[in-house]
């Protein structure tokens, strides 16, 4: 099986998911549509002001942090693979009457469909697992920036990745040995959701991901690791600080999310 395949199997899988996630907790909708922000408390920490910047957000599901960033003043592109998330984004973005702009395209293929650099590009959480080219990725975000312009990533860190659930084993590599196929059921934001469809997925260490971004001459301003997640999307979690979990019964703490930012 090619990549285009394995990328048509996590499409089909992201449209089933779509109608669950809009509906889960998780995603607390009724009190996002009230005003609240989708965006944590480490991606508002590092960021900064977004006020009149124009933002590209790669692999923005449907669309929750990318219309927060237009709350928040900025002039915002999203772009998904996933038809159902990408008309669910621009439903959003009609009943919040904002000016967002929306894409349905595979990350990779970002350029054939935007000319616009941006000062800004974003993404965040369980993103590049879905991709198994980090330099081709890479590339995309250098191209798609300004001269000067800066590339936030938070994502969830390659440790927690390495473990199953809801036994705390390793259980998979922490580098990158090609696709792993599964077939689950449900979803992380709705476990109970009848969804039962194969995925393709890689796992990327932080060294890849960081030289594949190094490689295309952007320049790191800083890294950072966090013990804890913001979303209780791993089994076996617990909140240890309202809107902080942390996963299994370890004596040490782990890392569950590493954050950094880039500049053209």
């Amino acid at each position: 099986m090619d990549h285009h395949e394995k990328f048509e199997a996590n499409r089909a899988l992201w449209n089933a998911k779509t109608a669950y996630h809009v509906n889960a907790e998780m995603y607390k909708m009724d009190k996002w549509l009230a005003g609240e922000t989708s965006l944590d408390e480490i991606v508002l920490n590092e960021i900064g002001d977004v006020q009149d910047k124009s933002l590209l957000h790669l692999q923005c599901h449907f669309g929750q942090d990318t219309l927060s960033f237009a709350r928040m003043g900025a002039h915002v592109t999203g772009i998904d693979m996933s038809d159902e998330s990408i008309l669910k984004a621009k439903e959003l973005n009609t009943t919040l009457d904002l000016k967002a702009q929306f894409i349905r395209c595979n990350v990779l293929d970002t350029r054939h469909h935007i000319d616009q650099k941006f000062d800004l590009v974003y993404t965040s959480y369980g993103t590049i697992c879905w991709l198994p080219d980090l330099d081709q990725w890479a590339k995309i975000v250098a191209d798609s920036l300004i001269d000067g312009g800066k590339f936030y990533m938070a994502e969830f860190h390659p440790i927690i990745h390495m473990f199953d659930y809801p036994k705390e084993d390793i259980t998979y590599p922490y580098f990158n040995i090609g696709a792993v196929e599964e077939v689950n059921e449900g979803t992380y934001a709705d476990p109970d959701a009848p969804i039962q469809q194969r995925e393709f997925f890689w796992l990327h260490s932080i060294s890849e991901t960081i030289n594949a971004l190094r490689n295309q001459g952007l320049h790191l301003e800083y890294f950072n690791e966090h013990p804890y997640s913001p979303y209780d999307c791993f089994g076996n979690s617990k909140e240890i600080q309202p809107g902080k979990y942390v996963f299994g019964s370890f004596p040490h703490p782990l890392p569950h999310v590493f954050s950094m930012q880039w500049t053209k």
